[in-house]
């Protein structure tokens, strides 16, 4: 499955009650890759933090595929750097100015690395891309999720919606130790408070996982402005309308219709989604 068998649509606005939007989403889709990140800091620190770590992620992997920054062929490794190169930048521009020192956000990135093989088209390495059976557990895994802070990715495959991501969230922490329940999380005053940030540190140890796609597969990327204001059951209403045949059309739709919808809930946020849907179509084009 290539890098064309993927779709996407992104949206993001400033919400209700913020004057800015610290937010920032990015896709370069001939390579597969696709981000968001929620910024933080002073006055317009948080916009350059998510602009810089979204800009700089996209631009380590351009320059990889293209020969100049390689350490590594395996795709959790490429991902993994992309983000130490983000945290990086965000982390060493911190440190120029003091309009910016603290200054952090959170990132949330899919990577779609097909294996190819001997002749060098796509393969999922147990089948070729031409049988349209859904994935094995025996093939090995062609995307790849890696994470920092409580922005999130949902994945939506027959109906059924997941959520992929643990926040790095001191609320999180405190709901897996047992001491608060998820309805006393949800309304936390401390549910904001991050435990992991891009920029905040010199380095930064990024959540990485391994996914094996399969047709038909939605992915969502979104802030917490869109977590905050919506549950689990509203996401996955809104993801469950759009049509099978998945188009971009389609996907903006709901990007619109979840901005819409957390809006009205109040909108205390930024709010940021980005759709990625796996086509059926797994033939070479």
């Amino acid at each position: 499955m290539s890098a064309s068998h993927l779709i996407y649509a992104m949206l993001t606005h400033r919400g209700r009650v913020r004057q800015g939007n610290e937010d920032t989403c990015a896709a370069a889709p001939e390579m597969g890759a696709y981000v968001v990140c929620d910024g933080m800091g002073g006055a317009a620190a948080g916009e350059i933090a998510s602009n810089l770590a979204a800009d700089t992620f996209l631009a380590y992997l351009s320059a990889e595929s293209h020969g100049k920054a390689r350490q590594t062929d395996k795709a959790q490794g490429r991902l993994n750097a992309a983000i130490q190169a983000a945290n990086h930048a965000v982390y060493q521009q911190s440190r120029q100015s003091r309009q910016l020192a603290g200054m952090g956000t959170t990132l949330v990135a899919l990577l779609h690395a097909p294996i190819k093989n001997g002749n060098g088209t796509a393969s999922n390495g147990k089948r070729s891309v031409t049988n349209h059976t859904n994935s094995r557990s025996t093939d090995p895994p062609t995307l790849w999720l890696g994470h920092v802070g409580d922005s999130r990715c949902y994945r939506l495959r027959r109906g059924t919606l997941e959520q992929l991501t643990s926040d790095h969230s001191l609320v999180e922490e405190q709901l897996r130790a047992g001491q608060i329940t998820a309805e006393q999380a949800a309304e936390s005053p401390m549910r904001n408070l991050i435990t992991r940030a891009i920029g905040s540190q010199a380095t930064v140890e990024a959540e990485i996982q391994s996914h094996c796609p399969q047709p038909s597969d939605l992915y969502l990327l979104a802030s917490d402005g869109l977590t905050h204001e919506l549950d689990d059951g509203d996401i996955a209403e809104v993801l469950g309308a759009i049509p099978a045949e998945r188009t971009v059309a389609g996907l903006t739709t709901a990007c619109e219709t979840l901005i819409t919808a957390a809006n009205r809930n109040g909108g205390n946020d930024n709010i940021t989604v980005l759709l990625v849907a796996v086509t059926p179509d797994l033939a070479d084009d």
